[in-house]
């Protein structure tokens, strides 16, 4: 009971420099819900506290877990790496982009990515337009490709004047008198308290990581299972980024075309492995 109200004491540094006390439950939940067993979550959680010290980041609490994951399932691993794969997709945000147009592909909205849409005074260059029954929706994409970058309440505010010039232009064409518009900002990472506020107050869908709290982006790739192909740990960083040059973003696409290794120089004998690692993270 001591030396747990030890752990409980240790103060841990945060993405963004906080101080926070260690809270073993945060741990746990996160390696529960990459789909380790109970015997890999308390050993990869006792291994962690044991090596736990004052001031320890949560960076090197993530690396730690992730290194004791691989050697017991690498699969699991590269569920558990999830907001470090997505962090991956960049240094652009054009993977980003086209990635959260596969998972509304998946929630069964018909998309563009990466489109010129006319406005009411001017054109815009809209990352994904999406739409569902009568329901039109301009998306825009804010990638960060590190943890602690937050969007503030100027990228809503910025993408909320966009859009009202956008619908502006929408309303006017045939059928869309009693069709729905709004306003989307998907992002890998966080958003402030304002950008919060403004969105709700001005009608934009906010999808942050883990905002909000139901249909969050963490949510919607767990529930659609469309993993970026960055989630491999059997691929190297090199041939993640030529995968991601060809436009490929989902371990699927690799599932379905096994003939993307061979285009980027993987050998025969890895890319069985790499294979394997992607079809049961696709669990198929």
């Amino acid at each position: 009971m001591k030396q747990s109200q030890a752990h409980n004491e240790v103060s841990i540094i945060k993405m963004n420099g906080e101080k926070a006390k260690f809270d073993q439950s945060k741990l746990r939940t996160s390696l529960e819900r990459s789909g380790a067993n109970n015997l890999v979550v308390q050993k990869v959680i006792d291994e962690v506290k044991a090596l736990l010290y004052e001031g320890m980041t949560t960076k090197e609490i993530y690396k730690t877990a992730f290194k004791l994951l691989r050697k017991s399932s690498r699969p699991t691993a590269a569920k558990y790496k999830l907001k470090n794969a997505i962090l991956e997709l960049g240094p652009t945000g054009f993977p980003f982009e086209k990635f959260v147009g596969k998972i509304l592909e998946y929630e069964n909205f018909k998309t563009k990515v990466g489109v010129i849409v006319k406005g009411h005074c001017v054109n815009h260059e809209v990352d994904v337009v999406a739409k569902k029954e009568n329901k039109h929706f301009m998306v825009e994409c804010k990638f960060h490709s590190e943890q602690g970058r937050k969007c503030n309440v100027k990228i809503p505010l910025y993408i909320q004047s966009r859009f009202i010039d956008v619908e502006k232009q929408w309303s006017k064409k045939d059928g869309h008198e009693t069709k729905f518009h709004q306003g989307w900002i998907y992002t890998n990472t966080r958003f402030t308290s304002d950008a919060i506020r403004y969105g709700t107050c001005a009608g934009l869908m906010l999808v942050g990581w883990d905002y909000p709290k139901v249909d969050s982006l963490k949510e919607r790739i767990d529930l659609s299972g469309l993993h970026p192909i960055t989630s491999l740990t059997t691929l190297t960083k090199d041939e993640k980024q030529k995968l991601l040059s060809k436009e490929n973003v989902l371990c699927m696409e690799l599932c379905n075309q096994p003939e993307l290794l061979k285009s980027i120089g993987v050998s025969q004998r890895r890319q069985k492995n790499i294979l394997s690692e992607a079809h049961q993270l696709c669990g198929i």
